[in-house]
């Protein structure tokens, strides 16, 4: 059975990892059948394991970065993260031509651990920034270019 402090462990793990864009450290730190309640809004990726690693892998290499880690707790089975995020956006995501344009993006990310793996991850994202640092929305009370 895992600590509090192991399952907090485990999740920062993830993200230096990440960080290192050592995708391939996900087979031993997530579950086969990961289940991701908030994916990116990018459709065509399959669930699990497997979709987590594709998109992670999309990510880090348009926009490398890092996640730094501002406060977590955790009760039970359950940690919860909130980040700050930040990037340059280096390669093409899906529909958005690479821009060079730096990113930050504020997370809130709760991950269920069982056996020593996320098994479940749920998260709110300001997306809406990251769509403007993007060029994809414009700001509010700014005219479109």
């Amino acid at each position: 059975m895992s600590t509090i402090e192991e399952n907090k462990k485990l999740v920062r793990r993830f993200y230096a990892e990440i960080d290192k864009g050592n995708v391939d450290v996900l087979d031993e730190l997530v579950a086969e059948d990961y289940l991701d309640h908030s994916p990116p809004p990018f459709p065509g990726f399959p669930p699990g394991l497997t979709g987590l690693k594709q998109i992670f892998r999309l990510f880090w290499e348009a926009t490398p970065g890092t996640h730094e880690i501002e406060d977590q707790v955790a009760e039970g089975d359950k940690v919860a993260t909130r980040l700050l995020c930040r990037g340059v956006h280096e390669g093409d995501l899906p529909g958005i031509p690479a821009t060079g344009h730096p990113l930050t993006m504020t997370a809130t990310v709760i991950h269920r651990i069982e056996n020593g793996k996320l098994v479940e991850k749920w998260s709110d994202k300001d997306l809406l920034s990251f769509l403007q640092q993007l060029g994809v929305m414009p700001e509010i009370g700014r005219a479109p270019e």
